[in-house]
């Protein structure tokens, strides 16, 4: 069976193949309060979700009993998840199924300085993933020197592409669509242009925008994750703008987020040394050397602790749902001995 009308959405023998025979495969394109929108075969439709929680780029499975109904969710072949931004030890699902995840910073004013330390952050989330992320600095025609923020960030970003793109004008436009890859996720705080760089790609204003605050700050626009097919080919899912973005299980992925720093690594004297004054430590002497910029390995160092600390966290919650389930399980088995000695 060929699910053509799904081919603009993603649809590859990848996909088909995780479906059981006779199902109907369907892919979120955005969740609402236990309900979401998907496309089908035969067009988009609004389903209920019951008790499953999918989320926009899943590829699911369709029933209809009282009406259109995510039946389950397929294997998801990348998931891009933070910590919670509840704070509770738990992560929250962003993205599934993306292969580009597209870091999205405005170069005007001075955000780039201050960012850096997010741009990492989002960089590991990406590689942790298992996608290709690449780092888009927006509104470049707002200001003169864009060479050096670009340069800025390209030295804390190894690895990934950085794209400096302009969506007024149309700047770094072309360059940025022959880097996007598959299903593409934009990623990024509020302010930074994310609606307005995916309507320049979608070639249409699509998706509501607006200016950012007298403060330089941004205003909350996008507030749902919607997917939607790229004129160009592929897909992209614009994101509400994030103030936390929390780690959550990424130790790979900061190894390559920071792979300057993990291969200097390789030759301090200690192999569980921490780069904090331990002798030795070649870190910290390409530090002193200047080689290593000490801001970089100060937010290196904060990263390690934040993710051993959530998974620290997510470990003993594991521990305490055992426990309750043993708990729960033991008072079944006295009340059965009970119910038998009557």
């Amino acid at each position: 069976m060929v699910f053509d009308h799904l081919l603009r959405y993603g649809w590859t023998d990848a996909v088909a193949a995780l479906l059981d025979p006779g199902e109907l495969p369907a892919r979120v394109l955005r969740v609402d309060r236990g309900e979401c929108d998907v496309i089908t075969a035969d067009g988009e439709l609004r389903a209920r979700t019951d008790r499953l929680a999918p989320c926009t780029g899943d590829w699911v499975t369709m029933h209809d009993r009282g009406g259109p109904c995510v039946d389950r969710i397929l294997r998801r072949r990348s998931v891009i998840r933070r910590a919670s931004a509840s704070g509770r030890s738990a992560d929250q699902v962003l993205a599934a199924n993306v292969d580009t995840v597209a870091i999205t910073m405005a170069l005007d004013g001075d955000c780039v300085h201050r960012d850096l330390g997010r741009i990492e952050r989002i960089l590991a989330l990406g590689w942790e993933s298992g996608t290709h992320p690449v780092v888009v600095l927006t509104k470049c025609d707002t200001i003169a020197d864009s060479a050096e923020k670009v340069a800025r960030v390209a030295a804390i970003a190894p690895g990934a592409e950085v794209l400096a793109v302009s969506a007024a004008t149309g700047a770094g436009l072309d360059e940025l669509r022959g880097a996007l890859r598959g299903t593409v996720v934009l990623i990024g705080p509020s302010g930074a242009g994310k609606s307005t760089l995916a309507n320049a790609l979608l070639g249409t204003d699509v998706l509501a925008t607006n200016s950012v605050r007298s403060d330089h700050k941004g205003r909350h626009t996008t507030v749902r994750r919607e997917l939607i097919p790229l004129p160009f080919g592929g897909q992209i899912i614009d994101t509400p703008g994030l103030r936390a973005v929390g780690l959550w299980d990424a130790g790979e992925g900061i190894g390559l987020a920071f792979a300057d720093i993990a291969d200097l690594a390789s030759g301090c004297r200690f192999d569980d040394c921490a780069h904090g004054g331990e002798p030795g430590c070649a870190v910290v002497a390409a530090v002193n050397d200047g080689v290593i910029d000490p801001r970089r390995l100060d937010s290196y160092r904060k990263l390690i602790r934040e993710n051993e600390w959530i998974s620290a966290r997510s470990d003993a919650r594991l521990q305490a749902e055992q426990k309750g389930r043993a708990r729960v399980q033991s008072r079944a088995l006295r009340r059965m001995y009970r119910e038998r000695a009557r």
